[in-house]
């Protein structure tokens, strides 16, 4: 079946879309989605160890944000934001920046009195290749100037910056935060392992292939922007001593379901790899990894709504939202979560 972007259309009002998160991050409300029951309940998100079971493995992604988001002079004395996508190699990196205009090839950049940036191309999509001349260590300098790039629907400004990281985040290389990994505190992923569930980290650093809006009709015809991911040995080794033995994989987020998918060959089994995946999952996909996923509420229209829609349907994941809807739960980055069994 060829699906249209407005398949996957909900109506939102605005003020259910959160502004701030919760405190404290467990207390955020959980939707519960039973596929084989076809039940939904409505709990809290430290009640999702009810849902949990030993032998359980949670695939989480320990992608760190980066303070991505900077304000740069042109020689010429205008404003132009600049967010980080992606690395390219040491000083060479993928950007977005606003105005476009005001960055053609050659043009450089001063962001403060120790970093400054030239464009040396252009993408087919319009963002900028850069090269950064920096005085000192680039992640330090960078933690000076930057600042959290939060989504654009969030218009109050953050206290605490840690509160766009996951407690788990441990490498640098994301343009934004894996934000169903929010919703967990240190001592709940202790209960968590202390029922006997294994936390697995893989890595996916987001970058603007999760956020970018669908413009064309058809979805089909949707490109995503690449972004890069690894899965280790030892986490391949323990999904599939898992998969064998009848165990269930539940991805804690959109990312880390795509990074298990790209990971994962027609068998079923996870390949221990490095590198960029452009993968896009919509309806009907048939997963070969994922039996499970913690997720928040998505923006209408958008890849990750139909790739949640992949796994309960789009009927059902429609109806499921208008519910949440109807039931005040608070939506996307800062927003509740959901859980889909």
């Amino acid at each position: 079946m060829q699906y249209h972007k407005s398949d996957f259309y909900y109506e939102l009002p605005e003020e259910l879309i959160a502004q701030t998160p919760a405190e404290p991050r467990d207390s955020s409300r959980l939707l519960v989605y039973n596929r084989a029951t076809d039940r939904v309940e409505h709990r809290i998100f430290r009640d999702i160890t009810d849902y949990l079971r030993a032998g359980d493995v949670l695939v989480v992604n320990n992608t760190k944000v980066l303070p991505a988001r900077m304000y740069a002079k042109t020689q010429h004395g205008g404003n132009v934001e600049v967010l980080l996508l992606k690395r390219l190699d040491i000083d060479r990196w993928e950007v977005l920046v606003k105005p476009g205009k005001k960055c053609r090839v050659g043009t450089r950049l001063t962001i403060s009195d120790k970093l400054s940036l030239t464009v040396e191309g252009i993408t087919e999509s319009g963002e900028r290749i850069v090269k950064f001349d920096c005085k000192g260590v680039f992640e330090e300098v960078l933690d000076e100037v930057g600042s959290m790039p939060l989504p654009p629907y969030i218009h109050e400004k953050l206290k605490d910056k840690n509160r766009y990281q996951t407690v788990y985040a441990q490498t640098d290389g994301s343009a934004a935060a894996p934000t169903a990994g929010l919703h967990f505190t240190p001592e709940l992923l202790r209960k968590i392992k202390d029922m006997g569930v294994e936390l697995v980290e893989v890595l996916l650093h987001v970058g603007l292939g999760t956020f970018r809006p669908v413009k064309e009709d058809i979805i089909t015809d949707h490109k995503m922007h690449s972004e890069y991911f690894s899965v280790s040995q030892s986490a391949a080794d323990k999904i599939n001593r898992a998969k064998s033995e009848g165990r269930r994989v539940i991805a804690v987020g959109t990312t880390s379901v795509r990074t298990l998918e790209s990971a994962t060959d027609q068998n079923g089994v996870v390949i221990p790899q490095s590198g960029n995946t452009q993968i896009f999952i919509y309806p009907p996909y048939k997963f070969k990894c994922v039996d499970a996923l913690i997720t928040n509420f998505h923006l209408p229209e958008s890849t990750l709504i139909m790739l949640v829609a992949a796994l309960s349907g789009r009927e059902k994941i429609l109806e499921i939202y208008r519910e949440a809807v109807k039931e005040r739960y608070r939506f996307f980055s800062f927003g509740d979560a959901m859980l889909i069994l």
